[in-house]
């Protein structure tokens, strides 16, 4: 499968992905909600004024690690208008790419907070924020090509998928773009590995939600050993 290589040119094109996300209205129940939410707000953010879109993907151009995501929190990401900002998962994912060497600082509360990201890049195969956290099959399908559009401009390696939906909707954009995926269909399992040819290398990991981290399913050393673990498949695919 063609990667696309770092370059400006890459950082052009999302840059101009963003920009056309941002706008997406293609889901009305995803619109309804994203909107209602910015409106009505948490007491605790009403001195904010909402980002209330669809959320693009953040970090380095350049990236071979991606991470999947699921979508935004309504009072994350769809406050802040950055993937994984402004939220108690955040916090943890952030720390943990700091720890590992591909954040700059350990926090991420907002646009403007100097977070910057290398050789990693965020996205999230649903770019609004669904009620419940969940998205519906056919919203996931309706944002699948913004997905795979951002995939294109990457130079991606590991695909670090966070939770059994990102690392399904993986397998989905790998279809799509021609590779063969085995049957039986290969299933989600934290630190679960998958190599496939012509493709991205899989890397599984419990998702960083709240409900994970705070009922210690998904610890710090947990996700370090994770990330440990997704250097030595880049460093060993620079290699081949």
């Amino acid at each position: 499968m063609a990667k696309s290589k770092a370059t400006g040119t890459g950082a052009a094109g999302l840059a101009r992905l963003h920009e056309e996300i941002i706008t997406c209205r293609a889901c009305p129940r995803l619109v309804a909600w994203r909107e209602q939410v910015a409106r009505e707000k948490r007491r605790a953010f009403r001195d904010w004024t909402y980002w209330g879109r669809p959320v693009p993907g953040f970090g380095d151009p350049g990236a071979e690690l991606v991470i999947l995501g699921l979508a935004p929190a309504a009072h994350g990401a769809n406050r802040t208008g950055r993937v994984f900002t402004g939220d108690r998962s955040g916090d943890f994912l952030f720390a943990g790419l700091h720890r590992a060497g591909f954040a700059n600082q350990p926090r991420s509360e907002h646009r403007e907070d100097g977070l910057a990201l290398t050789g990693a890049y965020i996205v999230a195969p649903c770019k609004c924020a669904p009620p419940d956290n969940k998205p519906l099959p056919e919203e996931l399908s309706r944002c699948a090509p913004f997905l795979d559009r951002e995939m294109a401009l990457l130079p991606t390696q590991v695909v670090l998928t966070l939770g059994a939906i990102a690392w399904n909707a993986t397998l989905a954009w790998l279809e799509r773009v021609g590779v063969a995926i085995p049957s039986p269909r290969p299933a989600f399992g934290h630190g679960a590995e998958l190599a496939l040819p012509g493709a991205p290398l899989l890397l599984g990991c419990y998702h960083v939600s709240q409900q994970n981290t705070q009922t210690g399913r998904l610890t710090p050393a947990m996700f370090d050993a994770v990330m440990a673990r997704a250097r030595v498949l880049i460093e060993n695919r620079r290699g081949t």
